[in-house]
């Protein structure tokens, strides 16, 4: 395909890195089997670490941010897809070393691509993105371990995350009693998209030298780790399931065998990156059918590539609340 396109692409500058809007030829994307014009993105925690030079997500500049995607075909050189298919691709090398979403087009392998199942438009798909997927691989782990509504309350910390938002809606939806930790000042935005109850971050992230804690929640979704995740393993109940995906609050967890031994709590580390072809279909069948949370609107904002930059900041200080959607739109012209 001919032609050129606008994208937000870092480049490496010294020790720095600096984002920018660049237009660039078809032909500078990587190689693939699907070229995809692209109508929405999203905003991740991990798009701002590439975006921040992160040698964890991102080692090859300059670079193209941007975990997500959602689209038309535009071509298609290999796999069941024709030009005009609606088609998601999250996770896998996307936006890490392979250039992302925050384009007009992007071009990955065959094997990357979901068709968009019925129930999910474009644009809903990428308000839920790899944060929603991610919360549902790890209810969906969750809820095969045995928990279930009538066990007991649930706990997400990190409510007010993407992660944490569309966690706590899914829950809601299926009947959970939800327990919401984030910043106090998100309740009234928790509530409303099904907390029962929110406590502060604050009252999970202290020290303990007990091995086990008062008996609380009969699952949680962490999506912070550190301290938060070591207070959450010593207050499950028995048979407690525990999902984790994130470590905004540390790597390194200190704890015991005893909530694990005398309690039976489960955790289960959830990873959407390298998630088989066949789980993710059915993951999102789920996100666009019975677990398709009820206010996805309420969850999140919309921004154009112009505004990358200030948003890319706000999220690695923990500013966001809910989802950020990208539509790949610029105020550059020519």
């Amino acid at each position: 395909m001919d032609g050129s396109f606008h994208a937000y692409q870092v480049v490496r500058e010294g020790d720095s890195f600096q984002g920018r809007i660049v237009k660039l030829p078809i032909d500078a994307l990587p190689s693939g089997d699907v070229l995809i014009r692209v109508e929405h993105s999203s905003l991740n925690y991990k798009d701002a670490l590439s975006a921040a030079g992160n040698p964890g997500v991102t080692r090859k500049y300059p670079h193209i941010p941007g975990i997500d995607a959602a689209g038309a075909v535009a071509e298609c050189t290999a796999g069941p897809f024709k030009p005009g298919d609606p088609v998601i691709v999250t996770g896998y090398d996307l936006g890490m070393d392979t250039d992302g979403g925050y384009a007009e087009y992007c071009r990955v392998p065959a094997g990357w691509v979901v068709p968009l199942p019925q129930g999910l438009s474009l644009r809903e798909a990428m308000i839920l993105g790899t944060a929603g997927f991610t919360a549902a691989l790890g209810i969906r782990h969750m809820l095969h371990n045995g928990l279930m509504p009538e066990k007991g309350p649930v706990l997400v910390t990190g409510a007010a995350g993407g992660v944490g938002s569309v966690a706590v809606s899914i829950l809601a939806r299926l009947g959970f009693q939800v327990t919401a930790a984030s910043d106090p000042a998100h309740a009234d935005y928790l509530r409303e998209i099904g907390a029962a109850e929110v406590i502060s971050w604050e009252t999970l992230n202290t020290e303990s030298l007990k091995a086990m804690l008062k008996e609380q929640w009969a699952g949680a979704y962490d999506t912070v780790g550190g301290k938060t995740l070591e207070n959450v393993i010593k207050s499950m109940r028995y048979l407690g399931v525990i999902a984790n995906c994130g470590m905004v609050g540390g790597g390194t967890v200190s704890t015991t065998v005893f909530p694990f031994i005398l309690r039976g709590v489960k955790l289960l580390g959830t990873d959407s990156v390298q998630c088989p072809m066949d789980l993710r279909l059915k993951v999102w069948e789920k996100l666009a059918g019975e677990w398709k949370p009820a206010r996805l609107e309420r969850l999140v904002r919309t921004i154009t590539l112009d505004d990358l930059d200030e948003q890319i900041q706000a999220i690695l200080k923990g500013k966001i609340a809910g989802r950020t959607l990208v539509v790949p739109e610029t105020r550059l012209k020519g």
